[in-house]
């Protein structure tokens, strides 16, 4: 059974940082991993993603300000987000999916079966 578990959301003023670890158990082989978020009143949106390969996609929206990484000795993701606005303020989800999947694709929450709880981050004005 793979499970998923994030940590490290709080509150932060606008122009913060933070870092969001999610810790995998359970899975194997190749492997899509997600950061998804959901804000009060609007619908999960894929924010970025990283294979088993190392490659990324982000959305427009945090490119160049989020940075998804991994430790696969830790069976952990990261994602550290820079710059922030109240427009990032959002329950932040990982997903993972088993195999890899196209990054095309990995920024769509229809393509993922394994999530974790999620953590909150909110960014004040």
């Amino acid at each position: 059974q793979v499970q998923l578990v994030e940590s490290g959301g709080g509150s932060v003023p606008a122009g913060g940082s933070l870092r969001l670890s999610c810790v995998s158990s359970g899975g194997y082989g190749t492997y899509t991993m997600s950061w998804f978020r959901q804000a009060p009143g609007k619908e999960r949106e894929g924010v970025a993603a990283i294979d088993d390969d190392g490659a990324t996609t982000y959305a427009p929206s945090v490119q160049g300000r989020f940075i998804i990484s991994q430790d696969t000795m830790k069976n952990t993701l990261y994602l550290d987000m820079n710059a922030l606005t109240p427009e990032d303020t959002a329950k932040y989800f990982c997903a993972a999916r088993f195999p890899r999947l196209d990054l095309a694709w990995a920024l769509s929450e229809n393509e993922f079966v394994f999530w974790g709880r999620g953590t909150p981050v909110t960014v004040s004005s």
